[in-house]
C-alpha cells in the first residue's frame, strides 16, 4: 500500500515543490482539511488538492462539523469526477491512531452528505479511506488509511510519492466535460403563504431534474478545440442512457452506426497537442462539448393538437417564471465511454447544480429576482478547477459577494490580496480562430510596448518598471479623433487596460464618452460633458477609476516640471510595491508613465514614458524608433527639457488593490 500525493494542489495544506525533492513543510495550518481524489486516477489513494472546512458547529471543536453546510459547498464547489477521500488535520499532542480514526470518520460522514443513501459510484461505503495526522509543531504528517471504506482498523501508510509532474498525471489521461443549459422553472405560489411557495418551488426543481433521466431527453457531444480532421457531433439518445425496454426504439431503428456512437471513449474527441508540447493544464485540457436536448414528441405516432395544464388554485395565485443558466464542468477519463460520462458525471452534476438553487430563501427569489450565476476558476495552486455560484443583482462588487469570495478563498487556501474568484478571473470556453480558449474580447492592442526598448542612459541606476501587461491606447485609435483633446483618456484606458489584464476587472476598456458619462454620473460634471471635446486630469481620472473598478489613487502635486526628477525615488518605490502604470497630467499634455531609471548616489535619473500623442498605426518599431515609447530625461544632453519649468503636473498613482 502507497499513497500518491499530486502536485500544487496540496500547497493548501503546505507550501513544497521544488524541482527534485521535497522540502519539509512549515508548522501545520489549523483546522480541518477535505482530502481529494478521483476514481479515474490510477491510484485509490491519490491526492489531488484539499479544501478547509470552513462550517463548524463549535468554533472550539475541530470535529464539530456542519456536514450540511459543508455538503452544500462542496456539492457545487467540487466539479463530478472528483470527490472526497480522506481529511487530513493537525495536532499539537494527542495519540495520532486516535485522531487519525477521528479524520477518517470526519470524511466518511461527509461522503454520506454529499452522496446520499449509498447513491453513486462515489458513495461512503465503497472505496479507500485516509485519516492524515499532522504535527502543527514541525509540519510532519502521517497517513493512514483503509481500503474497505473505513470499516476495518486503519492502517499506516508505509510509503509516500511526491509526484514531480501532477499536472501531466492529471490531464495526460483525463479531460473535461462541459456542459450548459437554460432552464425555466414556471409554478404557482399562493400569494399569502410563503410555506407553501417554498413546497411548490422546490417540487418544480425537483421535476425539473427528474426529467433530465426521462428518455426524451438527448445530448449531443462535440469537441470543443479546432482540429485537423472535421470530427462529426455524438447523438446520444436518453433511451440510450436509462431505458430498459426493449421494445422501444425511439425515432428510428437502432443503426450500426447509432451503435458505433454508443460505444465511442471520451478519448473520440480529444487531440494530442499537449502531448506533443508537454503544456498540461486544465486550461489547456481537452474539453468535451455538451448540449442537452428535450424531445417531447418522441412517443407520438402522428400530428397532435396544442395541449394545455391545468393547475388548481385554492386561493390567490401568482405564476413566477424564473430562469436559471445552468452551467456545469466534469471530469472524465479519457477511457470513460461518452454514455457512461452522461449517466454518470454530467447529468448527476446538473442535478446538483439545480438542486443548489433551492437552497436559498424562496422569498427572495418573490422579490428580489436574483441572478444566479456559475462560474469556473483554476486558480494557483489548485490542479483542478472548482465551480461557484455568485449572485449578481448587485453587481460584483456588493458587500456580500465579497464576503462569500472570502469564504471560498479561505476554502481553498488561497492569498486574500488578489482577485483570483472573480468574474474576470473565470475560464473561458469561446474557442477563437485558432482553436484555443481565451478571456481576451474584442480587437487585440499592441501589448507591453516597452519591452526591447534602448536603455537609459543613466549610469549606475536601479530601473523600476511596471508590472504586468497593459495595452497602448493613443490618439485616432479605433477610427476615433481625439487629436489634440484626448490624451488623458488614452492614458486612462491604458491604465484600464492594465486592471483588466491582471484580472483586476471584467469590465470592457470604456470608450471616451463612456467616461465622460460616469464623470456626469458621479455629478463631477454636467450633461453637457458628454459628447464634448473637454480635457480631463489626474483628479477626473482618480473619480473613474473609483467608480468602474473600486481603485483608488494616490496623487502626487509638482509646481513645476523641473521639480520631477526630485520624485524619482518615491516613484520607484511604487513601481516596486503597486506595480501600476502612472498617468502624469500638465498644462495642456498627458503621457503614461511605465517606469524610472534612479541612481540614489547621484540623483540622475530618467522617465519610462509611454507617449498617447501617437497617431500612427500599431506598428512597434515604428512607434519605438520614432520615440512614442522610451526613456526622457527631465534634461537631455542637448540642454532639452521634457517637462516644461513654467507648467505645473499632477501624477497619478493608482493603488493596486488589497481585495479578493
Amino acid at each position: 500500500m502507497g499513497l500518491h500525493i499530486h502536485g500544487t494542489g496540496l500547497n493548501l495544506i503546505w507550501a513544497w515543490f521544488c524541482a527534485l525533492s521535497l522540502r519539509s513543510p512549515p508548522r501545520g495550518v489549523p483546522g480541518l482539511q477535505w482530502l481529494i481524489g478521483s476514481r479515474f486516477f490510477s491510484d485509490p489513494l491519490a491526492i489531488a488538492s484539499a479544501f478547509r472546512s470552513i462550517h463548524a458547529l463549535s468554533p472550539n471543536d475541530l470535529f464539530s462539523v456542519d456536514y450540511d453546510k459543508e455538503s452544500e459547498d462542496l456539492r457545487v464547489l467540487l466539479i463530478r469526477g472528483f470527490h472526497v477521500i480522506g481529511a487530513l488535520a493537525f495536532q499539537k499532542d494527542g495519540s495520532t491512531d486516535q485522531v487519525a480514526r477521528k479524520v477518517a470518520n470526519a470524511a466518511l460522514e461527509l461522503k454520506k452528505f454529499l452522496v446520499p443513501d449509498g447513491a453513486g459510484s462515489d458513495n461512503a461505503q465503497n472505496g479507500w479511506v485516509i485519516g492524515a495526522v499532522g504535527d502543527s509543531d514541525t509540519g510532519d504528517i502521517q497517513f493512514f488509511a483503509s481500503g474497505d471504506g473505513g470499516r476495518s482498523h486503519l492502517q499506516t501508510v508505509p510509503s509516500v510519492v511526491y509526484d514531480n509532474d501532477p499536472d501531466k498525471y492529471i490531464w495526460e489521461k483525463g479531460c473535461l466535460m462541459h456542459c450548459q443549459l437554460p432552464i425555466k422553472l414556471p409554478f404557482f405560489y399562493p400569494m399569502n403563504n410563503s410555506a407553501d411557495a417554498s413546497e411548490m418551488y422546490s417540487s418544480s426543481i425537483g421535476a425539473t431534474a427528474s426529467k433530465l433521466k426521462q428518455s426524451d431527453v438527448s445530448f449531443v457531444l462535440e469537441s470543443s478545440k479546432k482540429r485537423a480532421e472535421i470530427l462529426e457531433p455524438v447523438f446520444l439518445r436518453g433511451y440510450d442512457l436509462f431505458s430498459a425496454d426493449p421494445s422501444f426504439v425511439g425515432w428510428s431503428d437502432t443503426t450500426s452506426r447509432e451503435s458505433d456512437q454508443k460505444s465511442r471513449l471520451c478519448s473520440h474527441f480529444c487531440s494530442h497537442s499537449s502531448l506533443v508540447t508537454g503544456n498540461y493544464s486544465a486550461e489547456n485540457a481537452d474539453i468535451i462539448e455538451v448540449t442537452a436536448l428535450l424531445n417531447r414528441s418522441i412517443m407520438l405516432t402522428g400530428p397532435a393538437a396544442p395541449g394545455a395544464v391545468f393547475f388548481p388554485a385554492l386561493e390567490e395565485a401568482k405564476l413566477l417564471i424564473p430562469e436559471f443558466n445552468l452551467d456545469i464542468l466534469c471530469y472524465a477519463s479519457k477511457d470513460l465511454p461518452l454514455i457512461d460520462a452522461i449517466r454518470e458525471l454530467v447529468i448527476p452534476a446538473l442535478i446538483d447544480q439545480l438542486g443548489s438553487y433551492k437552497i436559498g430563501n424562496v422569498s427572495n427569489l418573490l422579490t428580489e429576482h436574483p441572478q444566479l450565476r456559475p462560474y469556473h476558476f483554476n486558480p494557483p495552486g489548485l490542479l483542478h478547477p472548482v465551480t461557484v455560484i455568485y449572485e449578481l443583482s448587485y453587481g460584483e462588487n456588493e458587500m456580500k459577494q465579497v464576503e462569500v469570495r472570502k469564504l471560498f478563498h479561505a476554502r481553498l487556501g488561497l492569498r486574500t490580496d488578489r482577485p483570483l474568484l472573480r468574474i474576470s478571473n473565470a475560464l473561458s470556453f469561446i474557442v477563437d480562430g485558432t482553436g484555443s480558449r481565451g478571456r481576451q474580447k474584442g480587437p487585440s492592442l499592441l501589448k507591453d510596448v516597452h519591452i526591447g526598448i534602448p536603455s537609459s542612459g543613466v549610469t549606475g541606476g536601479v530601473v523600476s518598471l511596471v508590472e504586468g501587461s497593459y495595452e497602448y491606447y493613443h490618439y485616432l485609435q479605433d477610427g476615433f479623433d481625439d487629436s489634440g483633446w484626448g490624451c488623458a483618456y488614452r492614458s486612462l484606458q491604458t491604465i484600464i487596460s492594465w486592471f483588466k489584464l491582471q484580472l483586476y476587472t471584467s469590465i470592457d476598456v470604456p470608450s471616451h464618452r463612456e467616461i465622460q458619462k460616469s464623470l456626469v454620473e458621479i455629478g463631477d460634471k454636467e450633461p453637457s460633458f458628454v459628447g464634448s471635446r473637454e480635457w480631463i486630469g489626474a483628479i477626473e481620472l482618480s473619480f473613474v477609476l473609483d467608480k468602474l473598478l473600486g481603485v483608488s489613487c494616490k496623487v502626487i502635486n509638482v509646481r513645476s516640471g523641473s521639480e520631477l526628477p526630485e520624485k524619482c525615488q518615491e516613484l520607484a518605490l511604487h513601481f516596486e510595491v503597486q506595480g501600476t502604470p502612472i498617468m502624469i497630467g500638465g498644462g495642456v499634455l498627458a503621457y503614461t508613465l511605465l517606469g524610472v531609471d534612479y541612481n540614489k548616489a547621484t540623483g540622475d535619473c530618467a522617465f519610462l514614458i509611454l507617449d498617447p500623442h501617437y497617431t500612427g498605426s500599431d506598428d512597434h518599431k515604428k512607434i519605438i524608433n520614432g520615440g512614442w515609447c522610451g526613456w526622457k530625461k527631465a534634461v537631455d544632453n542637448k540642454g532639452k527639457s521634457f517637462f516644461l519649468h513654467d507648467k505645473f503636473y499632477n501624477l497619478l498613482l493608482p493603488q493596486r488593490p488589497d481585495m479578493v
